[in-house]
């Protein structure tokens, strides 16, 4: 009995076996004729990728250069480069004139800021020198800034400073002397001259006064010659000091205002330089300054007001 149990499962195994292999060449079979059949009808193509199409992974430019030659072949593989290197040298160049007109406006803006830079150094060294001609110090390096800067445009300007700096007088000093004539005058210490005496003594022969004219001493003009010396007003100071008895101390005291006097209008003359001259200014370096001044105006005469102030400073130095 247990013998023919296993009999009968053999029997089963070799009959499902020969039917799995009988399914699969069916299936071969049939996928063969399936394929013939679209091979005969032509439809097969439809299922196989075309040759016709480029590859995904084509350079754009390679297929631009392709369809130049399908639409010209008589044209030469190398016209595409070449148009390629032009237009990339007509970019280069473009970039070129752009960075060049840069680089002039920052030149130019860079002159226009050094130009500045020495017309502003040069006015702080006028403006230094004015106070030590005003405390009555020695000018030092200031000598050597104003003739590197500005003897070029103001030789008599420069060399009327530097004389007055080597003997200065300060406006206390000028004062001081004033209340010393006045003591001389009302004491009859002062030693007038031979010719002066006469003629104060021809001058009081005869004066006629109107009744309202106040009378005027010699003390009242000191007294205004002081205001108007401490008011800056120098000129004025020295024609009340003129109408006084003539001496040696009234001279040397009337010489040394209009020293004074001639060194304040050079200071003057240089400061205005420094603004507004528009070619002879220099800077530390002693190069010449060529950029104009912002405040200059191109209407104005420019050598027509530096004849003026050198003649008056010409004048002035000679008395």
């Amino acid at each position: 009995m247990p013998d023919d149990f296993g009999i009968e499962r053999a029997e089963r195994r070799d009959k499902s076996g020969r039917g799995a292999l009988l399914a699969a060449l069916l299936a071969f079979v049939l996928g063969a004729a399936i394929v013939s059949y679209f091979a005969w009808t032509g439809d097969l193509q439809r299922f196989l990728p075309s040759r016709s199409n480029p590859p995904a992974t084509l350079d754009a430019s390679v297929v631009q250069s392709e369809r130049l030659l399908d639409e010209d072949p008589q044209a030469p593989a190398s016209d595409a480069p070449e148009r390629r290197t032009e237009a990339e040298l007509s970019t280069v160049e473009a970039r070129l004139a752009m960075l060049e007109d840069r680089f002039s406006r920052i030149n130019l803006q860079a002159n226009a800021a050094s130009g500045n830079a020495a017309r502003a150094e040069g006015l702080l060294i006028a403006f230094a020198a004015r106070r030590t001609i005003d405390r009555g110090t020695p000018l030092h390096y200031l000598e050597d800034q104003l003739r590197l800067r500005f003897t070029n445009a103001q030789p008599l300007a420069v060399e009327t400073v530097i004389s007055f700096a080597n003997q200065p007088v300060t406006i206390d000093e000028l004062t001081a002397r004033l209340d010393a004539i006045g003591d001389q005058i009302a004491t009859g210490e002062g030693e007038e001259s031979g010719w002066s005496r006469v003629r104060r003594e021809l001058g009081e022969i005869f004066t006629i006064r109107r009744d309202s004219a106040p009378i005027v001493t010699p003390q009242d003009r000191i007294d205004r010659a002081k205001l108007l010396t401490r008011a800056g007003r120098i000129d004025a100071a020295i024609s009340q000091v003129r109408r006084l008895p003539e001496n040696e101390v009234t001279s040397r005291w009337i010489a040394d205002a209009r020293r004074y006097a001639a060194a304040q209008r050079a200071l003057d003359l240089i400061e205005t330089t420094a603004m507004l001259e528009p070619r002879r200014l220099q800077d530390a370096e002693g190069n010449r300054v060529e950029q104009p001044s912002p405040l200059a105006e191109p209407a104005e005469s420019e050598d027509a007001p530096e004849a003026d102030d050198a003649s008056e400073i010409a004048t002035a130095s000679a008395q």
